[in-house]
C-alpha cells in the first residue's frame, strides 16, 4: 500500500471531526462558489446544494471570477463568495476573494491550512484539518471540503454518510483488478449535484494514471459521445433517485456497446449501493472514485505520489 492509498484508507476519521466542526450562519441572498480543480468542481456540487436548499448560488472557477465576473452574474448585490482550496495558496482562488472582498462582497474560506494567504484574504475561514501525509493528489482534503461544504449549504450529511463511503470504498477496491483490465477509455456520468462529482472522478483517474476520460450528463451522453463507446470503455454512472429508471435505459446501452458499467445507486455490471438521499450522496461515492484511480495508475505502472506536470500547490509567478 503506497502514501496515497493509505491517506485514501485512513480519512475517515477526519470526516468524523468534520461533521461537528462550528460553522458560521449565511444570510446573502446569492452565493457564488469558487475554486481551482478539483475544488472547482466541488463548488458544483456545493452550488447544487445551496440551489436545491433555495438558496441561490453558481460555481465558477477562480480564475474566472477573478477576471470577468460581470459574464456570470448581471446582479451582484448582497452576495457572498465561498472559496475552497487546500492549500490556501492557488493564485486564482486567492485572486478571487481579494476582488471580491475589494468590491463589498462577503467572502468565506474553506482551507486545509490555518495559515494560508487565502484564510488571510477571506472575512471568515473555515479550517478542516487533513491527513498530513496526502500528497500532491487531493484525496481526504477535497473529502473533507466538499462535506463542509455541503452543510454550509444546509444540505443534510447525516453521521453514516462515514460508513456508507467507508463500505463502498472496500467494494470498490476489491473488483478494480479484474474489470479494469483493458480498459483505456474512462465515462464518468452524474446529473444535478453529482455532475460535478462525475467532473472530479475523471479528473482524478486523467492525474492519477494519465488515462483518457470524461464526465458527461447521463442523458446528454447519448448525442454524440457514446460513439466513443468499446470493449476498451469502462463507465461509472452515478445514479439519481429521481430519473433512475431512463438512467439505466442508457447504462444498458453503453453495456451493449461493449463498456463495463459500475453502477452507483442503480443497475451495472458492478452495482454500488447509494441510500441516502440528496448531495451527500457525493460524498458516498468519492473514496470509491479515488480508488479507482489509484488502481488504475498501478496498472499503467504509474507513482500517484509524483504525478507528471503536477505540484501539490499551484501558484502563477
Amino acid at each position: 500500500m503506497n502514501v496515497t492509498e493509505k491517506v485514501i484508507v485512513e480519512q475517515f476519521g477526519f470526516w468524523e471531526k468534520a461533521l461537528s466542526l462550528p460553522l458560521p450562519s449565511l444570510s446573502s441572498s446569492t452565493y457564488v462558489i469558487t475554486g481551482c480543480g478539483t475544488s472547482f468542481y466541488l463548488a458544483q456540487i456545493v452550488a447544487s446544494a445551496f440551489n436545491l436548499n433555495g438558496k441561490t448560488a453558481i460555481a465558477v472557477p477562480g480564475g474566472e471570477w477573478a477576471r470577468r465576473r460581470d459574464a456570470y452574474l448581471a446582479d451582484q448585490r448582497n452576495l457572498c463568495v465561498i472559496a475552497l482550496s487546500r492549500s490556501g495558496e492557488s493564485t486564482e482562488t486567492v485572486q478571487a476573494v481579494e476582488v471580491s472582498r475589494k468590491a463589498g462582497m462577503k467572502t468565506v474560506g474553506i482551507v486545509c491550512e490555518k495559515e494560508s494567504s487565502l484564510a488571510r484574504a477571506s472575512e471568515t475561514v473555515i479550517y478542516a484539518e487533513t491527513h498530513k501525509s496526502e500528497g500532491i493528489v487531493m484525496t481526504v482534503s477535497a473529502s473533507l471540503m466538499l462535506l463542509v461544504g455541503l452543510r454550509l449549504a444546509g444540505a443534510e450529511v447525516s453521521p453514516s454518510v462515514v460508513q456508507a463511503a467507508k463500505d463502498n470504498l472496500g467494494r470498490m477496491a476489491a473488483a478494480l483488478p479484474g474489470i479494469i483490465k483493458g480498459r483505456s477509455h474512462f465515462v464518468y456520468l452524474g446529473a444535478g449535484a453529482l455532475y460535478g462529482m462525475a467532473s472530479e472522478g475523471a479528473l482524478k483517474l486523467q492525474e492519477m494514471s494519465l488515462s483518457y476520460s470524461q464526465a458527461f450528463h447521463p442523458m446528454e451522453y447519448r448525442h454524440g459521445p457514446i460513439s466513443l463507446v468499446d470493449a476498451k470503455t469502462f463507465t461509472v454512472l452515478l445514479y439519481s433517485p429521481d430519473t433512475a429508471a431512463e438512467e439505466a435505459k442508457v447504462a444498458g446501452e453503453i453495456q451493449d456497446k461493449g463498456s463495463y458499467l459500475v453502477g452507483f445507486g442503480g443497475p451495472g455490471d458492478l452495482s454500488l449501493p447509494v441510500t441516502l438521499e440528496g448531495p451527500q450522496r457525493a460524498l458516498v461515492v468519492l473514496p470509491a472514485l479515488q480508488i479507482l484511480g489509484e488502481r488504475v495508475a498501478e496498472q499503467r505502472g504509474m507513482d500517484t505520489e509524483a504525478p507528471r506536470h503536477l505540484n501539490k500547490v499551484v501558484v502563477l509567478s
